[in-house]
C-alpha cells in the first residue's frame, strides 16, 4: 500500500506543478504585458518590470495553484482509468474511498502551502510592488530623463536629451524637438530647442510642471524650406504633461491578514474572505476532481478534463462574484464566501455518490411502487 501511495502522490504532484508552471508563466506574461504598455507610454520605468512581477509571483502561484492541482488529478486518473491502471488497484484492495484519502493528503499540504501564499507572502509580495509603483506616480518626466539617451515626451510631445543630469535635476547641453506645443498652433514644421540648461519648475497657482530652458537658441521651419525661424532666449518655458497613475493593485491587497482580521470595513472583510478561500477550494476541488476523473478506457484520458475545467470556473467566478457583493456591501454576511464553498462541496458529494444514489432512489421507487 506504501508504494501505491507513493506512485499515485508522485504522478499528481509531478504532473501538478509542471501545469502550475505553465500557468505561472501565462499570468506573468500577461502582467508583463501591461506594464511594458505602461513603460512604452514612459509612464514607468522599464528597470523595475522584473522587480514588480517578482513580487507579484506568489499572486500569481495563489491563483494557479487550485486550478493545476485539479488538471494534475483528472490527467493522472484519466490515464489511469485509460490504461487500466486502476482497474488493477481496485482488484487489489484498493478502493476509490482509500484513493480520496491519499489525494486529500496531498492537498491538505498544498492547501496548506496555497493558505502561505494567500495570508502572507501575496500581502508581502504587493506591498512592496504597490511601494515601486507609488514611487513611479511620483516621478515627473524629467526624473526619467538618463544622461546622453533620447526620451520620448508622453502623448507624442516631442523628444528630449540631455548631455549630463546633475545630482540636483539640472540638465545640461539640452535638446528638445517639439511636436505638439501651443507654438506651433496654427503653423507647420517643427520646432528645436538648444540650451545649456533645463530646470524643472511648479506654478504656485494650480501646480503645473514646465522645463524652464535657460541660454539658447530656437529653431523653427520646414524641411526642405529656407524660411527657418531662428531666436535665441534667456528663458523659455515648455510645459510637461501630468502625472499618470500606472497600473497599481488595490491598497487592501498589499494590508496583512491580521490588519485585515481588525478593519471593520467591507472590502477588508471580503479581501480576508478571498484569502482563506483559496486553500478551502483547493480540497474540495479534491473531491471534485477524484469525483469526475472516473472514466471509460474507450472514451480516452481526456473525456472529463473540459467539465472539470467548466466546474472549476464556475466555481471560481461565484467567489468572485460574492467577494464583489460583499466589498460593495450589498452582502453583510462575514461567511458568504463559506456557503459557496458549501455548495460546491455538495455538488462533489453527489457526484461521488451518484450511482448509490440512483439505486437508493430506484430502490425506494420499487418500494412504494
Amino acid at each position: 500500500m506504501t508504494i501505491i501511495f507513493r506512485y499515485v502522490i508522485r504522478e499528481i504532484a509531478l504532473t501538478s506543478i509542471a501545469i502550475c508552471g505553465v500557468l505561472l508563466l501565462i499570468l506573468m506574461s500577461g502582467r508583463f504585458v501591461k506594464y511594458l504598455s505602461s513603460a512604452l507610454s514612459g509612464d514607468l520605468d522599464p528597470a523595475i518590470i522584473f522587480a514588480i512581477i517578482g513580487y507579484r509571483i506568489p499572486e500569481f502561484l495563489e491563483l494557479a495553484f487550485p486550478l493545476a492541482f485539479l488538471m494534475g488529478i483528472m490527467l493522472t486518473f484519466g490515464r489511469m482509468y485509460s490504461e487500466n491502471e486502476m482497474s488493477i488497484l481496485q482488484a487489489s484492495g484498493v478502493s476509490s474511498g482509500r484513493l480520496l484519502k491519499f489525494v486529500l493528503l496531498l492537498g491538505l499540504v498544498f492547501a496548506v502551502f496555497n493558505a502561505t501564499l494567500s495570508l502572507y507572502l501575496s500581502p508581502i509580495g504587493a506591498s512592496k510592488a504597490n511601494l515601486l509603483l507609488k514611487a513611479q506616480d511620483e516621478l515627473s518626466e524629467l526624473d526619467k530623463i538618463t544622461p546622453k539617451k533620447f526620451y520620448k515626451l508622453s502623448g507624442e510631445r516631442g523628444v528630449t536629451y540631455a548631455e549630463r543630469v546633475s545630482e540636483d535635476g539640472v540638465l545640461e547641453n539640452v535638446f528638445l524637438s517639439v511636436f505638439n506645443d501651443s507654438a506651433l498652433q496654427g503653423t507647420e514644421g517643427f520646432v528645436i530647442l538648444l540650451a545649456s540648461t533645463g530646470i524643472q519648475q511648479v506654478t504656485e497657482d494650480n501646480g503645473d510642471s514646465y522645463l524652464v530652458l535657460k541660454n539658447g537658441y530656437r529653431f523653427q521651419g520646414m524641411p526642405g524650406q529656407y524660411n527657418h525661424q531662428v531666436t535665441s532666449f534667456n528663458e523659455y518655458g515648455s510645459k510637461l504633461s501630468e502625472k499618470r497613475k500606472v497600473i497599481r493593485g488595490k491598497e487592501v491587497d498589499a494590508m496583512s491578514s491580521f490588519d485585515l482580521f481588525r478593519s471593520e470595513s467591507a472590502e477588508a472583510s471580503a479581501a480576508l474572505q478571498w484569502r482563506l478561500s483559496l486553500p478551502i477550494m483547493l480540497i474540495v476541488l479534491v473531491i471534485i476532481a477524484v469525483s469526475l476523473s472516473k472514466t471509460d478506457p474507450r472514451k480516452g484520458r481526456y473525456a472529463k478534463i473540459l467539465p472539470a475545467i467548466l466546474i472549476y470556473f464556475l466555481y471560481f467566478s461565484t467567489l468572485n462574484y460574492v467577494a464583489r457583493l460583499i466589498r460593495f456591501e450589498q452582502i453583510s454576511s462575514d461567511f458568504a464566501l463559506l456557503f459557496v464553498h458549501l455548495l460546491f462541496l455538495s455538488f462533489a458529494i453527489t457526484v461521488m455518490f451518484w450511482e448509490k444514489i440512483k439505486l437508493f432512489v430506484l430502490k425506494i421507487g420499487d418500494e412504494l411502487g
